[in-house]
């Protein structure tokens, strides 16, 4: 069996994605709660796959704080690398994960009008194959 990078992936990932340093992450991940900082030399390992324990609840809101995501986001991807456990918002190829994240930052109308969408898809995807016009075997 081979192991979960989901948590390491979404560190590194997401402050791509932001476009800055380890050590502007470091500056920015403070927990709201505590203060705790997260230390450079703890995301450098976390990004590159090294083995550390499992983040403590004040990691992780320094993080979601740090990476500007859900404190939601977080914890599911720690408890899928280190738990093993993946729940039903979490997904190998980060759609889920970027719904997820996004969703919160919504209004309730856009939450409506993306439940509106997913329900067309959905109402298209059963026409389909109630047509026999579901995928094919390519």
């Amino acid at each position: 069996m081979t192991e979960r990078t989901d948590f390491s992936d979404l560190v590194r990932e997401r402050r791509a994605e932001l476009g800055i340093s380890l050590r502007e992450l470091e500056s920015r991940a403070l927990d709201p709660e505590t203060g705790e900082q997260v230390r450079f030399g703890w995301i450098s390992k976390v990004e590159k796959g090294r083995s550390v324990d499992a983040p403590a609840p004040a990691v992780l809101r320094a993080l979601a704080a740090g990476l500007q995501l859900p404190l939601r986001v977080l914890q599911e991807a720690a408890a899928a690398q280190f738990l093993d456990m993946t729940s039903q918002v979490w997904s190998e190829d980060r759609t889920t994960r970027v719904l997820a994240a996004r969703i919160e930052e919504m209004t309730d109308e856009e939450r409506r009008q993306l439940a509106d969408i997913a329900e067309t898809f959905a109402r298209r995807r059963t026409q389909r194959s109630g047509s026999g016009q579901g995928k094919s075997d390519d």
